[in-house]
């Protein structure tokens, strides 16, 4: 397998790109795009180590969880997780990150391409709290470009599509998966259990 090299090389392989998808980005936030965030209830982080080696995380909470600082800053809140901190590590090293934002059913999304760093400030932890607990840390995104992606992506894969939903059942649990990947000693059933324990007690 031959793989491509160059930038004229990818660039010739492919249609020469739409006029608005040049004009469409922004350096801020606008009226519509501020709308998007606040509404918006999960998104992705995109980040790279000094090494280049990426990572993407989800992150979710209630609508507008995202806190617009102004039209170029953006804070974003740290739940209790599994503390592996990949995205966090990787941000220390390497400022970079992509975000795309997602509304449930909707098919369109928001992406914003910025410089980002970390911070345990008390003050904004704590108005970033939800159920009296403040944030574990927030993340500051500096805006560097922001625009609004077509929606081909999830038009082909029917996301938001109940029936094209393959059957829970049909796949494993995370019990069940862990206990072969991390070779745990309790049963699938047991730490599915552990697991529930913790959704139900510390997504905050």
């Amino acid at each position: 397998m031959e793989y491509i090299k160059t930038r004229a090389e990818l660039r010739g392989a492919f249609d020469v790109t739409h006029e608005v998808a040049k004009r469409k980005v922004l350096r801020f936030l606008d009226g519509h795009t501020r709308n998007f965030i606040e509404k918006c209830p999960f998104l992705l982080i995109g980040s790279q180590d000094a090494s280049g080696n990426g990572d993407v995380s989800p992150k979710g909470d209630f609508p507008g969880f995202v806190k617009i600082l102004d039209e170029k800053t953006l804070a974003i809140p740290d739940r209790p997780g599994n503390n592996r901190l990949d995205t966090w590590e990787n941000i220390i090293e390497n400022p970079g990150v992509g975000l795309i934002f997602m509304i449930p059913g909707m098919n369109e999304t928001l992406r914003i391409n910025g410089q980002a760093r970390l911070t345990l400030d008390k003050t904004l932890c704590s108005q970033m709290q939800v159920n009296n607990r403040p944030a574990k840390a927030v993340l500051i995104v500096k805006i560097l470009e922001v625009y609004m992606h077509c929606a081909k992506a999830f038009i082909r894969s029917k996301l938001w599509s109940p029936d094209t939903w393959a059957p829970r059942a049909d796949m494993p649990t995370l019990g069940q998966i862990l206990k072969d990947h991390a070779d745990l000693s309790e049963t699938a059933s047991e730490f599915d259990e552990i697991l529930d324990e913790a959704y139900r007690n510390s997504l905050w």
